[in-house]
């Protein structure tokens, strides 16, 4: 039982290295800006999930924690830029974003 939930781990790690494989070359094709930033928070996702899967092939549980605090970067980083391309600036407020509509005319 021992080995096969070794190969199956194994298995699982090499299908998330392939998936990011594929992510990489959706990146440099993608054919739209936000095709592109798809492919960044897949290829984020997937890089936790492979930390999880390397922590148990390890067995080191405390990897764990980064790989959350990974994806809570992750998250974050895409918000980020979205609404940088949206607003063309990070410093707006909550306040002027329902202000004005998307074509920067005041209501």
């Amino acid at each position: 039982m021992e080995q096969f939930m070794g190969y199956t781990t194994l298995g699982v790690a090499i299908f998330i290295l392939i998936s990011m494989a594929m992510m990489l070359g959706r990146l440099l094709v993608g054919p739209t800006l936000y095709d592109r930033l798809l492919a960044v928070n897949s290829f984020g996702t997937k890089t936790v999930l492979f930390l999880c899967v390397f922590c148990l092939v390890i067995d080191r549980p405390d990897g764990v924690d980064i790989a959350l605090l990974y994806a809570l970067m992750n998250f974050i980083a895409t918000i980020a830029v979205l609404k940088f391309f949206r607003y063309r600036a990070l410093d707006v407020s909550l306040l002027e974003s329902h202000i004005t509509d998307r074509d920067g005319a005041a209501k």
